[in-house]
């Protein structure tokens, strides 16, 4: 840090001159925050960086994208070892194992302490909090861009078969999506199955059902948890959807075939799709003309009784190895992004939910919720508050996720192309997943997540 000096010249006042003492002035104290953002969401980052840097005179935090959360993940670790790392990164929900064993941060909750900052962490959404937080409720990262997943339906051509709500259980849409195409729609439901498709389909489905992707509690319980998503309710729920696919109830959409599912929906071309409420603020931009469409919460299976889906996005961790005026700094900015002000404007300029209570509140007082493009977004958080986190349902703690996720892509596409059963499928898809596990496991030999 530079120290500025400015001196002013003696005033004359009469035959007397006097000297004026003047303070010193210091430059503000930098530091880096990297992110996984691009595109409009970078931009918006940028902008919410400007903000904190004109609220206050004593630091500027420095932001840059790092193209996606993959590569910032991977530069981060790159960057710890040739000690240039950043004071701040963004890591997506499935790092968040990678980053609890590497032991290179340094834990929100002591920082925010260290530097006067009284945080309730109560305030955050349990369904949020839970998936960031130790075993034992410790917060060593704050939550950030959160996000769950939603039914969008057409209002339009469900009326046209007697409809005025979204179908509550799995039940419901098979009878549904057959009615729509009985009254001519070619696509009454898009899905995509590739990798990131996980988080909709396996991830969320498992959670709303109360039923364990893995053993040991999802992983919080020990590395070495283990599969089992080929012996729970998904195995019902990939057999209906084959089968709906087979039918022609459901088309698989993605950029790779020209259109992606939330393109196909804004546009009218298919009914009903399952993606992440980030996706409300694309659909009402890009939506047809006079077009009638809502959200809903997932649908379950008759009988079940639902639990909080997961929490999706990113938080932001601080990383060790920095000097104590940026940890300083780091504390300010994670203040002001915790702060209800910062909460509206993150939520407004980028379809991203609220992660605190206090949040909430305040934009439902500012009439955010009332009236479109933002209504809808509210039941983002109905589902991810439907219940108290059970062991299963406060989220997924194991470690290469984005392996077993891109398993996942590989073998529901061998699934829908009928290269093997729906249950020769999962069978493959925990056998390969549970070696990416072990592997894991191995490399943190006698450690335990804290």
């Amino acid at each position: 840090m530079t120290i500025i000096k400015r001196g002013f010249a003696a005033l004359a006042a009469g035959a007397l001159s006097t000297a004026l003492a003047v303070p010193a002035f210091a430059e503000p104290v930098k530091f880096d925050f990297w992110f996984g953002l691009s595109g409009d969401l970078a931009r918006v980052v940028d902008t919410l960086c400007k903000n904190f840097n004109a609220s206050q005179k004593d630091y500027e935090v420095v932001c840059t994208s790092q193209g996606n959360y993959d590569a910032t993940l991977q530069n981060t670790i790159a960057a710890f070892r040739a000690g240039k790392q950043p004071t701040v990164v963004q890591v997506y929900d499935v790092g968040t194992a990678t980053m609890m064993l590497s032991g290179a941060y340094k834990p929100a909750d002591k920082l925010m302490e260290e530097n006067g900052y009284k945080i309730d962490y109560s305030d955050y959404f349990p369904g949020i909090a839970r998936y960031y937080a130790t075993s034992k409720g410790e917060m060593l990262s704050f939550p950030f861009n959160s996000s769950t997943a939603l039914m969008y339906w057409n209002k339009d051509a469900f009326a046209k078969i007697g409809k005025t709500e979204a179908p509550k259980t799995w039940e419901d849409v098979g009878a549904d999506l057959k009615a729509l195409k009985d009254a001519g729609y070619d696509c009454p439901m898009a899905i995509n199955i590739s990798a990131n498709e996980s988080w909709q389909l396996m991830e969320q489905f498992s959670a709303i059902h109360n039923q364990p992707i893995a053993t040991k509690n999802n992983g919080y319980d020990g590395l070495d948890a283990r599969l089992e998503v080929n012996k729970t309710k998904f195995v019902q729920y990939v057999t209906d959807l084959k089968k709906w696919y087979d039918a022609g109830l459901i088309k698989i959409k993605s950029k790779d075939l020209g259109q992606d599912m939330v393109q196909a929906f804004a546009t009218g071309t298919c009914q009903v799709i399952l993606t992440s409420v980030g996706d409300h603020g694309t659909v009402g931009r890009t939506q047809k003309e006079g077009m009638n469409w809502d959200v809903a919460e997932l649908p379950v299976y008759a009988g079940t009784e639902r639990k909080n889906s997961l929490v999706g996005g990113a938080s932001l961790w601080v990383l060790s190895g920095k000097s104590d005026a940026e940890y300083k700094g780091a504390a300010a900015f994670l203040n002001f992004i915790h702060d209800p002000k910062t909460a509206l404007f993150w939520s407004t300029n980028t379809g991203y939910i609220p992660v605190a209570k206090s949040g909430f509140e305040f934009m439902k007082s500012n009439g955010f919720y009332d009236k479109a493009p933002y209504k809808g977004r509210e039941v983002a958080i109905a589902s991810l508050t439907a219940s108290e986190p059970t062991e299963i349902t406060r989220g997924v703690r194991l470690g290469n996720f984005t392996q077993i996720r891109a398993e996942f892509g590989t073998q529901m596409q061998a699934i829908f192309a009928n290269k093997v059963s729906v249950q020769e499928g999962l069978d493959a898809l925990v056998k390969n997943g549970d070696a990416i596990l072990e592997r894991f496991q191995q490399t943190y030999p006698g450690k335990t997540l804290p």
